[in-house]
């Protein structure tokens, strides 16, 4: 028998900017006031019954032309957005729709644009609220209100105010590649993105965005809302946390079948698939909150999709957030599961020989996420894996970091460091890049990848001649001295020419080392191609060693050779690689090294 069940609603957005407090309005509860700083500290599940949305909607159904059918809306509130990227549902985002709240006072912040690109991925629809109305100066408030009715009340400044911001935020849609307009003017829902200006402190406009997310959750996601009932249940781990009286338990979002209690499921664990049997099913009352302590739970027999649960059974103690959850009938289904979960397991977690980064998450969906990101950017992993950051960890990249020492780092995502691993990875000089931003983490990384790359480069510049090609004026003018040291001037060839640089004629006989280098009264460090310039140089006399006219050429080492070509290719101009093969063409002569320069 098949059915439509409600749609699993992710709301997203960056710190702070919202997302609790609409939940809150709706719920008519407080819980972020309850939670440290105001901010989601949990993840929670809510179920908002078909009823109460017509309560708050009301009338606005009317405009939604034919009947809502949907049993209700489920509400996945993240912190911040990272709990997203944990909600997997066979390989897509569990979350059928998803409202992006924005503050349209700060507009776009770091986890905005990092909520995007995860629903741009996750190719998850999503609507925007444009929070925070209330806050534009002048601007009347009237609680509960629709804000097509609660505009018309405002002053011509408020009112531009709004449109102004608004604007912005449609631009910087625009600048990601969305095409983005207020709800009221968009033509077609499935090719732009709906801006619905609200105020989640005092309920305006939010029956707008409840009729919205009920009606294209109905138009647009029908089929994928239609569910097996008689099926055995499957799901996603949200949480998995000790509570008093119940041992470990998970907190889990049902998205197809009916899950009973007393049923066997099979669950994902660190390194295998746990399999256990339903010891009780704990379901908050609609309105209420998974994941708040002061809601009693009420004891139910069994959970249709889609919903959020808590579940209580033996050995959950392993048990990996973002894993999968699927109900077994039989010993068949239980051998089926258990593979599914391990390759699902085994498609996320990498651990190889190979030189590169090690990560770390706080569960397989945000470990997916990071890895996935990572690839992208053409970044070896050589282990991915959940949980904190071990001493371990740190030893496997300090291995790395022998043979790569750019890839000898550890990334963390949402996890804590322990203390030994700091303790060593200080003493080993092991860089360790955590955060709760995937992309700023890789920013992170990248820009001391540059750092690190820009050192190494000053330092073999420090310890590498350049080639350059110079000949002594012909003219006895320019002989300023002629020995102790000899002073002369000289035009530079080719190349280029510094202070400490070794001088050799065209028979590769060493000449003497370059002491200083005068343009008019300045002394230079560097003097290049095309530039006439007094050089001092330590060992030949003029007219017994070199002779006004001659060419001479900077002395190169091996090693010296190799660096340019290998490590300096990209510093080296035009110029540079003509005095490199003349230097190379003396030096042949005496080794067949140069030959193959």
């Amino acid at each position: 028998m098949k059915r439509i069940r409600q749609p699993i609603i992710a709301v997203l957005g960056h710190v702070d900017h919202g997302k609790t407090t609409l939940l809150d309005k709706i719920r008519k509860t407080n819980v972020a006031a309850k939670e440290a700083g105001g901010i989601t500290q949990h993840i929670g599940a809510t179920e908002v019954p078909i009823d109460v949305v017509k309560q708050i909607a009301g009338p606005l159904l009317k405009l939604w032309k034919g009947e809502i059918k949907l049993p209700g809306l489920l509400f996945i509130d993240t912190p911040g957005h990272e709990a997203f990227t944990s909600l997997r549902a066979r390989g897509g985002s569990l979350a059928d729709l998803a409202i992006l709240i924005i503050d349209i006072n700060e507009g776009f912040q770091p986890q905005t644009i990092e909520s995007i690109e995860i629903l741009r991925r996750y190719k998850t629809p999503f609507i925007v609220a444009a929070n925070k109305i209330d806050r534009i100066k002048g601007w009347k408030i009237q609680e509960w209100e629709p804000f097509l009715a609660n505009i018309k009340k405002q002053d011509q400044r408020a009112v531009q105010e709004l449109e102004t911001k608004l604007w912005e935020l449609i631009g910087k849609f625009y600048e990601m590649g969305f095409q983005a307009n207020r709800f009221d003017r968009v033509q077609d829902f499935t090719r732009e993105l709906a801006i619905v200006p609200i105020s989640a402190k005092y309920g305006i406009g939010v029956p707008e965005l409840l009729v919205l997310i009920a009606g294209l959750s109905q138009k647009y996601l029908e089929k994928k809302l239609k569910i097996e009932v008689e099926g055995p249940a499957r799901g996603t781990i949200l949480e998995v946390r000790e509570e008093p009286g119940l041992g470990t338990t998970i907190d889990v979002i049902i998205y197809d079948g009916t899950l009973h209690k007393d049923d066997i499921i099979v669950v994902g664990g660190k390194d295998k698939a746990i399999v256990t049997k339903i010891r009780a099913l704990l379901k908050p009352k609609p309105l209420d909150e998974i994941r708040d302590p002061r809601f009693r739970f009420d004891q139910v027999d069994e959970v249709v999709a889609a919903a959020g649960v808590k579940i209580a059974a033996p050995n959950l103690e392993e048990a990996l957030a973002g894993s999968p959850v699927i109900a077994c009938r039989s010993e068949e289904e239980i051998e089926k599961a258990k593979q599914e979960i391990l390759n699902q397991i085994k498609s996320v977690v990498i651990s190889t020989d190979k030189v590169g980064v090690i990560v770390k998450a706080d569960t397989l969906g945000s470990l997916e996420a990071l890895s996935k990101e990572l690839q992208e950017k053409n970044i070896p992993i050589r282990k991915a894996d959940v949980g904190n950051i071990s001493k371990t960890d740190v030893m496997e990249a300090l291995s790395v970091k022998e043979e790569k020492p750019l890839y000898g780092v550890v990334l963390g995502f949402n996890v804590k460091v322990n203390e030994d691993a700091e303790e060593i990875a200080k003493a080993k000089g092991v860089p360790i890049f955590v955060g709760n931003i995937i992309y700023k983490i890789i920013e992170d990384y990248e820009a001391w990848v540059k750092a690190e790359e820009e050192k190494k480069k000053k330092e073999l510049l420090a310890k590498t001649t350049f080639p350059g090609v110079i000949r002594l004026f012909p003219d006895e003018r320019y002989v300023f001295r002629r020995s102790h040291p000899a002073i002369v001037g000289v035009e530079v060839l080719e190349g280029r020419i510094k202070p400490g640089y070794t001088l050799i004629k065209q028979n590769g006989q060493k000449v003497g080392t370059i002491k200083s280098i005068k343009s008019k009264n300045d002394f230079l460090q560097e003097a290049k191609k095309g530039e006439a310039v007094a050089i001092a140089i330590d060992g030949p006399i003029v007219g017994r060693h070199i002779h006004p006219g001659e060419i001479l050429y900077v002395d190169l080492s091996r090693d010296d050779a190799i660096r340019l070509v290998k490590e300096l290719r990209d510093m080296l101009d035009e110029t540079d690689i003509k005095a490199l093969k003349m230097i190379a063409k003396v030096k042949a002569r005496e080794d067949p090294f140069w030959a193959a320069l």
